[in-house]
């Protein structure tokens, strides 16, 4: 949702995570009932959702970056190699580029 714009239960199915559909459909439910996401209708069509951060969800994006970075540090990951660099060069400002996207979409 983040880093690839994932915004759709099909989006987030066909992910390279390859979460299965049962326990995805479990987390989007539990994030949701936690407040950290949020969803409706999709505007081009209405019998999907579309899942969104809410504001906080939007203040978890700080801490998952440091653990991005320290996952990246110490193990191999998925996450793009030039995603990574530009979290190291400016923690800051990819923080509020993630922020500001994520505000924009409905």
């Amino acid at each position: 949702m983040l880093f690839e714009g994932a915004r759709s239960y099909r989006e987030f199915a066909s992910s390279a995570e390859g979460i299965a559909t049962n326990i995805l459909a479990a987390r989007l439910r539990h994030l949701e009932k936690e407040g950290i996401i949020g969803k409706s209708p999709d505007p081009t069509d209405g019998r999907r959702w579309v899942y969104t951060l809410t504001p906080k969800g939007l203040d978890l994006v700080p801490a998952l970056v440091e653990l991005i970075l320290w996952g990246a540090r110490y193990h191999r990951t998925v996450a793009p190699p030039a995603v990574i660099r530009r979290m190291t060069a400016d923690r800051e400002g990819f923080i509020a580029s993630i922020r500001s996207g994520a505000r924009r979409k409905p």
